[in-house]
């Protein structure tokens, strides 16, 4: 089956050869991805090459944490893609977004205020887990509207951090 995934903006075609094949674009190969431990974290191999990453459903899109850096990824099938596109829907750039921990941790810093302007791919938190520290970035341009957390405090899983509008 062929799916249209979308990387924060960026789509790439999927094709699902069998359960350890996957072609993107041109491109045959070889994966293993298993959640460990029915928690979101899951370990992925890719040609060979181990990640780790951090993997749960957002309000519309997938969070996906990935060697420290944070992506907005939305799947579909052909159907559904052909579907949404005749309807003319899309995600709207006004709407207000939410940022949710991909993970529970602890807030190491937060280098905004509510009021700031700030651009696609700016940091807006800091948040430890597992004694990594993660940049949480911003999925696009806007202001801060509210930033529901402390410096010092613990959250959990997809618990809203701030808001941008």
């Amino acid at each position: 089956m062929k799916y249209i995934t979308t990387v924060n903006g960026k789509e790439f075609e999927i094709e699902i050869v069998d359960e350890r094949h996957i072609r993107i674009g041109d491109r045959l190969l070889t994966v293993d991805f298993e959640s460990v431990s029915g928690q979101p974290v899951f370990s992925l191999i890719l040609d060979g090459k181990s990640f780790e990453s951090f993997v749960y459903q957002g309000d519309e899109d997938w969070e996906v944490l990935l060697r420290g850096r944070q992506f907005q990824v939305r799947v579909e099938d052909e159907r559904e893609k052909r579907l949404r596109a005749a309807a003319g829907g899309g995600v709207a750039e006004g709407c207000e977004f939410h940022l949710k921990a991909p993970m529970p941790g602890l807030v190491v810093a937060i280098p905004v205020i509510e009021g700031q302007t700030v651009k696609k791919g700016q940091v807006l938190l800091i948040l430890e887990s597992m004694k990594m520290q993660n940049e949480l970035k911003a999925p696009r341009d806007g202001v801060v509207e509210r930033i529901r957390v402390k410096t010092g405090e613990s959250v959990e899983q997809k618990q809203t951090i701030l808001s941008i509008l």
